[in-house]
């Protein structure tokens, strides 16, 4: 089936059809192999890209200027200290500015209702970086990782998020999965489901697809697992609540254990990064000071043969190009 994506936005896996989700992914393959080869590429020549960050980034804003520069676009970063964007000037009024300049936006924050607005006012493609309730170009890069690992079709592959169930990772995933025909389980404590609301939606699609999606506190759920997904259990602004965070989720962490308990002796360890597996951070440091493991993963897992997770953190940059370059 020809698929057209140009001129729209990125917004969420739920605005794709399945067959979109593919060509990307596909696309991004052409994409990692070309730059494998040495080849420059002109797909993004003479546009000009901006990109919006009110949050801090390490793998989406390398992935977003390395990828846009490296298809011949020209980048614009603004962040909290160097524009007026919410701040002197309304969300619409910036949008339609920055419309008038750019040929593609990037966004990276806490609302989803932000990223639609700019997309609704801007005109031009707008493109999710991450917000509170999404991370659909993370979903992306993790999808392109399990086909380079796991030599079966996507519908046949298993996930299981372990943790927080309701961040947006985890909702991230439940999209994906929905929309591709997967079976994916989000375990964790029930005082940290999933919401309702997003569940109805994703069952909606799942009905339609044929996926499977699921929320257990028991690790059952983890039998024949193809794939143990995991993120810190602390978001960006979350950090009064690692005491309690870690009280509930201390036995949802990703050990050897865990991973034994899928009894698949091949299963995926991955994670969209940064991850708190050892303590050479500041803040590990600082927490476990406190008393407080706020370790989501074991070093030994993190390192182990089961873990994907430099794979996972390159293919950001090449399913991200993907992006743009079908957009735009």
């Amino acid at each position: 089936m020809a698929v057209n994506m140009k001129g729209k936005s990125f917004l969420t896996l739920m605005d794709l059809t399945p067959h979109e989700i593919r060509y990307l992914l596909d696309l991004s393959k052409d994409l990692k192999a070309k730059k494998r080869m040495g080849l420059t590429g002109n797909l993004l020549k003479g546009k000009n890209v901006l990109l919006l960050f009110e949050k801090t980034s390490t793998r989406t804003r390398c992935s977003f200027e390395l990828g846009a520069a490296e298809e011949g676009a020209h980048v614009t970063f603004l962040d909290n200290a160097s524009s007026q964007f919410g701040k002197k000037e309304s969300v619409e009024d910036s949008a339609k500015v920055f419309g008038r300049f750019y040929d593609g936006i990037e966004y990276r924050g806490y609302s989803q209702q932000l990223v639609e607005q700019l997309a609704e006012f801007s005109g031009v493609p707008v493109w999710n970086g991450l917000t509170d309730d999404d991370h659909p170009t993370q979903i992306l890069a993790d999808m392109l990782t399990i086909e380079e690992h796991i030599f079966k079709a996507l519908r046949d592959v298993y996930v299981v998020f372990t943790g927080d169930t309701r961040n947006n990772m985890s909702y991230a995933w439940m999209y994906g999965c929905a929309k591709m025909g997967m079976k994916f389980t989000a375990y964790g404590p029930q005082e940290l489901a999933p919401d309702s609301a997003v569940m109805e939606r994703v069952q909606a699609v799942a009905a339609e697809t044929g996926a499977d999606i699921q929320f257990s506190s028991d690790p059952a759920c983890l039998k024949g697992a193809d794939v143990i997904y995991t993120d810190v259990w602390a978001s960006m602004g979350e950090e009064d609540q690692i005491p309690a965070r870690v009280k509930l989720l201390t036995p949802y962490k990703v050990t050897t254990q865990m991973l034994e308990l899928t009894e698949n002796p091949n299963v995926l360890f991955l994670h969209c990064l940064p991850a708190f597996h050892d303590f050479e951070t500041k803040m590990a440091k600082e927490q476990m000071a406190l008393g407080y493991d706020i370790r989501e993963v074991t070093d030994e897992v993190f390192r182990s043969k089961h873990s994907v997770v430099f794979d996972e953190a390159e293919n950001r940059l090449h399913t991200i190009k993907a992006v743009m370059v079908a957009t735009l």
